[in-house]
């Protein structure tokens, strides 16, 4: 069976209500307060969503966001009522997409799961094929779209090569990759990816600059001096044309 978010809280009041409030409004959503029985869920139901709390009673969930990011692929949001920053870059280091502190408001939380859901449903469509909406020429053209030396974004298959390669891109990283190939030479503001590619004005502070990291580590020669994607601080980022030409 499918389920469009699963919420795992240690807390069944919170969890219930949760769940029970986006039933309501047609966003189909369960509920599990164990860690193992978070595990076993995934296992026998698909999720477009998870909705993570770090305390698990004696377990973490950190520790289960990792287990989740080694089989699935899905946005997974945590929410805590832990609030500081070794916390949050955690959260946001091993793989989740955004962090909500509590206490949050149900509508609030709804909005963005929907934005969210919505957004990544967009980046996982498959490209059109020849003949269809787009023209042919056009898909060609943007098959392969060069990074650097040995490394090209395959529009057609949404997938990153390197050598030939597949490295693994998350629906979101695949997204930001593409704009900022597309828009390469141009500073590219804050403000203007979180509205033409996150969709969502209001992401947890530091979810941009990790998933930038993220891709830095895919695609840099060093990550920790990167020659591509480039911080201008104060601003935004900015795709250079690196070394070997590649423009």
């Amino acid at each position: 069976m499918k389920y469009q978010v699963l919420m795992i809280d240690d807390d069944e009041t919170i969890a219930e209500t949760t769940a029970e409030y986006f039933n309501i409004f047609d966003i189909r959503t369960a509920y599990v307060t164990r860690y193992e029985d978070a595990v076993q869920f995934l296992r026998e139901h698909e999720v477009s969503l998870v909705l993570l709390d770090i305390n698990l009673g004696e377990r973490s969930g950190f520790t289960l966001c990792k287990q989740i990011r080694q089989e699935h692929d899905m946005p997974i949001l945590f929410i805590s009522a832990r609030t500081s920053d070794d916390d949050i870059l955690t959260a946001l280091n091993i793989g989740g997409d955004d962090y909500i502190k509590k206490p949050y408001t149900l509508n609030i939380l709804l909005a963005k799961v929907k934005a969210i859901l919505k957004r990544y449903e967009s980046a996982s469509r498959p490209a059109p094929a020849a003949g269809g909406d787009v023209p042919a020429a056009r898909t060609e053209e943007r098959r392969q779209i060069p990074v650097t030396a040995g490394i090209v974004l395959d529009t057609a298959a949404r997938k990153l090569l390197k050598d030939g390669v597949p490295v693994p891109l998350k629906a979101m990283e695949y997204k930001m990759l593409l704009y900022l190939l597309e828009h390469r030479g141009r500073v590219i503001p804050k403000d203007e990816f979180l509205q033409n590619v996150w969709e969502d004005t209001f992401i947890g502070e530091g979810t941009l600059p990790v998933h930038i990291r993220h891709l830095r580590e895919k695609i840099e020669a060093d990550c920790n001096a990167p020659a591509l994607i480039k911080t201008v601080w104060g601003v935004g980022y900015l795709m250079e044309a690196d070394d070997e030409g590649v423009q």
